[in-house]
């Protein structure tokens, strides 16, 4: 099975150590977020230095605080330092982050990133020609091109984004997209892709699965119950996702978040939406649920992604338990 993992802050753990642990266990790449406190190109171009044959991706670098001439130059520095290993995930976060981090205007989000992307594309085809670029928000012109194609995901909710992945894309990072939803989402992307002749079917499907796995089989679902509470009740993006399966408890989640309640809107959060939006229980029962999930839909690399509530063992147990060489 084609296992991804997200690495995220394990404690006091390097982040590279982790990933160096995960060619080990033979997970097929490790995927760096970036929000505030590191930067994830370098933590990335360390990975890069300190592991041989894992894929290395960013999950995900937003489209408005880098240039779309800066990510590609990034892009072609860590396929470069990785041997060609890199993928290149984007995404268009979320407003605070924008606007309150990044003083910046989070405006027309689905259109900066078709921009962006379709740039992205132009500045790295490496055919040598000066890049002549007018978009409605961005523009380049008289720059060459350089030799360094890269793969480039897109993390699209809404249907206006997941055609952004049809159109232009190599892969999508679904998240929060309940997974009993993912074939009908998907959908959107296939759509666009056609209409652009391309083959849906080349599109790699590679949706964040938030996984806790410990003896204690209801201390792994609490701490995944505290996570899916956590987007619900934070990002209006993630809620609005998980609506269009669970409506009502979507918004007495967020509602209660708002509130400061936040024990109830974990306790909001249903059996039925755990299964539906993550991995948790033993070792053994997480790995049949991931097995089950992959089998069931048409996810071509799940990126298992531990849930910061987690503690050390859960974190520990989950990167074991999940990791390819167990599966």
């Amino acid at each position: 099975m084609d296992v991804g993992l997200m690495v995220t802050s394990f404690g006091d753990v390097d982040q590279a150590d982790i990933a160096v642990r995960a060619e080990e266990r033979e997970y097929d790449a490790v995927w760096v977020g970036e929000l505030w406190g590191a930067s994830g190109v370098v933590q990335l171009t360390e990975m890069a230095c300190r592991t041989d044959a894992i894929d290395l991706g960013s999950a995900i670098l937003n489209v408005y605080s880098r240039s779309p001439a800066v990510l590609a130059m990034t892009a072609a520095s860590l396929s470069q330092a990785s041997d060609g290993r890199f993928r290149l995930g984007l995404g268009t976060s979320t407003p605070k982050a924008v606007e309150d981090l990044h003083g910046m205007s989070f405006d027309r989000p689905v259109r900066r990133a078709h921009e962006t992307i379709e740039l992205i594309r132009e500045f790295t085809a490496g055919d040598g020609e000066p890049v002549d670029y007018e978009g409605q928000l961005l523009q380049a012109a008289d720059f060459p091109s350089i030799d360094a194609p890269v793969p480039i995901y897109h993390a699209g909710l809404g249907p206006a984004n997941r055609r952004v992945v049809g159109r232009l894309c190599d892969g999508w990072i679904p998240h929060n997209i309940p997974f009993s939803n993912l074939d009908s989402a998907f959908e959107e992307v296939a759509d666009a892709a056609r209409e652009r002749d391309r083959d849906p079917d080349g599109i790699t499907i590679a949706p964040y699965v938030p996984s806790a796995v410990s003896k204690d089989a209801d201390e792994a679902r609490e701490t995944l119950r505290q996570h899916v509470a956590y987007y619900v009740g934070s990002g209006e993006g993630y809620r609005h996702a998980v609506s269009t399966v669970y409506p009502e408890r979507a918004d007495r989640i967020a509602t209660a978040w708002r509130e400061g309640e936040r024990a109830a809107a974990t306790e909001a959060v249903s059996d039925e939406m755990l299964t539906d939006l993550g991995v948790a229980g033993t070792p053994d029962d997480a790995r049949d649920q991931l097995r089950t999930l992959v089998s069931e839909t048409g996810i071509d690399h799940p990126i298992v992604v531990v849930p910061e509530p987690a503690s050390n063992a859960v974190t520990e147990a989950t990167i074991d338990a999940l990791a390819p060489t167990q599966l």
